[in-house]
């Protein structure tokens, strides 16, 4: 069984790389740590998975991913846990990392699919608060996710981590024109709701069924307050 076991060579620092938005915006790959990230990959989208390396004491008690990666065509690459810590953002990879590839969709392609539930988000800077946007709206049944302004990068390592899996879930769209998204959730039929402590109470929008329609739900900070119209 070949291991990889120098944690300062080429391809090593190569992965080590996507922990910054440079190095993924120029290649297009982005850093999956932990057995549950790689998990849902290799269950939900095994196409995207360029890479998947395990030190052999990880991939034992985790025999699963080796059998899902098996059934994706996907090789299972060894290494040393120095090498597994030099490729991961975590101070605890847990033995298992992959390199995927990013798979953004147009946001014109999810308006015009006739989404039901739409989650926009404007300007969501911390990378814990977007995965977890993302994962509530998976929970939620959302179509997708439409992230708007200067949103934090869906593929930071922080963000894929907060996500839990839900980022192989659903599809996920970036533009900087939140009014472009906006005039695409009302052409496709979308009531768009956004939260503000000036608004009317959500209870009594629920009580008049109005949370029952097609809704694009707008969340995020914006200096000035939110503007939906």
């Amino acid at each position: 069984m070949h291991v990889l076991e120098n944690p300062r060579s080429p391809r090593v620092r190569a992965v080590a790389k996507l922990t910054k938005r440079s190095a993924r915006h120029e290649t297009g790959l982005f850093l999956l740590e932990g057995p549950q990230a790689v998990r849902e990959a290799l269950t939900y989208r095994p196409e995207a998975i360029v890479e998947f390396f395990a030190t052999p004491t990880a991939i034992e008690r985790h025999g699963e991913l080796r059998e899902l990666a098996a059934t994706a065509g996907v090789e299972v690459e060894y290494t040393t846990e120095a090498v597994l810590d030099a490729m991961a953002d975590t101070v605890t990879p847990q033995g298992v990392v992959a390199v995927a590839r990013q798979f953004p969709v147009s946001i014109r392609e999810i308006f015009g699919a006739s989404p039901r539930l739409i989650a926009v988000c404007e300007e969501v800077r911390d990378p814990g608060n977007l995965g977890t946007i993302i994962r509530a709206a998976d929970a939620a049944g959302a179509d997708a996710v439409v992230l708007t302004g200067r949103t934090v990068d869906p593929y930071n390592p922080k963000v894929v981590r907060a996500t839990t899996g839900s980022l192989f879930h659903l599809p996920i769209a970036l533009t900087t024109d939140l009014a472009e998204a906006l005039e695409l959730a009302r052409g496709a039929g979308l009531r768009v709701i956004a939260a503000d402590v000036k608004g009317d109470d959500l209870l009594e929008a629920r009580d008049q069924g109005i949370l029952a329609e097609p809704t694009a739900w707008l969340g995020g900070v914006r200096q000035g307050g939110v503007r939906i119209g």
